[in-house]
Formats: structure tokens, C-alpha cells, sequence
């Protein structure tokens, strides 16, 4: 927080190169957030230039409740869903609300998939698959695994409840599981 203190203070003062240095930052996050919901390179770019303008018109009412990269992270969220909203995309697929108790038994059954098929294969075939979980899904999968992101954290960006995101995590694993199991040669008992 002191770091994040630092740098909105740095900016707010127009300290040369100190927003450069906060989009040097945060552009990946951003990016990842934007891209995982947009999916589109074109509206990603696009919307990550509108999120920053936003993050610099804004930034005199960061409050340091939540870590800077949390606030800027609710921003470029919020910004994609809004984008998502203006042309009409489902945003959620909730799916049958299944007890997937079978998943969760089956996490560690201990099949190798780089014994079965090639490391880049398998990267494509999980790719691909990600590509394919709704936006919310994708996004809460990405910040959690990619982004490192806690729950709390997932949940300071988005403004879901934990329980939420807990939910389309194991929803997007759920998917994934279905999506990759035949395509790779693993099966469920």
C-alpha cells in the first residue's frame, strides 16, 4: 500500500513519467481482464486506452481501501462488462446447477496428460476451451490462476460476493473438465 500510496501521489502531482509508470504496471492486468471478456483484440486495446483515461480522470478519489491494482482492476472489469452489455453478449451461463460432486472427488485421479499427448497440444486444447467458458467465467478463471488474484481480491474487481466467485470457478473448472476429458483421452470413473 505504501508503493500504491507513492505512485497515486506521484501521478496526482504530475511527476513526469509517474502515469507512464502506473500503465507500465497495470497494462497487463488490465489487459487480461478486458481480453478475457471482450475476447476481441480491437475493443481490448480500445477499452484498455478508456479504462486508463478513466483510471487517470479518477484517480483523486482512490481512497487506499483496497489495493491500487484491485481498483484498477474493478475499473477495466467494469468497463468490459459495460462494453458486453451495449452489444447485447451473455455475459453468464449459470448451466444446471449440478452437486459436481463427482469433479471434486476426481481432482487428484492422477492421470498424466503430458504422458498422453503433446505439452503444446494440450496447452491449444485448454486454450481453446478457456475461450469457450462465458466472459464471467473466463475472467474469474484468469484472475484466479493467471493473475494470482485472491477471492477477496477477484471480489474487490468484480464486486461479487466470494460465494459467487467460488461458484463460476468451479463452474469453469466444471467446463473444462467436461471440454478437455474426451478431446485428451481422460475419463471420469
Amino acid at each position: 500500500m505504501i508503493e500504491d500510496r507513492t505512485l497515486v501521489e506521484a501521478v496526482l502531482a504530475e511527476a513526469p513519467g509517474a502515469f507512464a509508470r502506473l500503465v507500465r504496471t497495470y497494462q497487463g492486468l488490465c489487459w487480461h481482464i478486458v481480453q478475457r471478456m471482450v475476447r476481441q483484440p480491437d475493443d481490448t486495446a480500445e477499452l484498455c486506452q478508456e479504462v486508463f483515461l478513466r483510471v487517470h480522470r479518477t484517480l483523486h478519489q482512490f481512497r487506499y481501501e483496497s489495493p491500487l491494482r484491485a481498483w484498477i482492476g474493478r475499473i477495466a472489469y467494469h468497463t468490459a462488462l459495460r462494453h458486453l452489455e451495449r452489444k447485447r453478449i451473455d455475459i453468464v451461463d449459470l448451466g444446471a446447477d449440478e452437486d459436481g460432486q463427482a469433479f471434486l472427488e476426481n481432482l487428484g485421479d492422477g492421470a498424466d496428460l503430458e504422458e498422453r499427448m503433446g505439452q503444446d497440444q494440450a496447452d491449444a486444447l485448454l486454450h481453446a476451451a478457456i475461450e469457450a467458458l462465458p466472459p464471467v467465467q473466463r475472467t474469474v478463471l484468469t484472475l484466479y490462476h493467471l493473475d494470482e488474484l485472491s477471492i477477496a481480491e477477484i471480489a474487490l474487481v468484480t464486486g461479487m460476493a466470494t460465494g459467487t466467485i467460488k461458484s463460476h470457478l468451479f463452474r469453469a473448472r466444471l467446463r473444462l473438465r467436461g471440454e478437455l476429458e474426451p478431446s485428451m483421452g481422460v475419463t471420469a470413473p
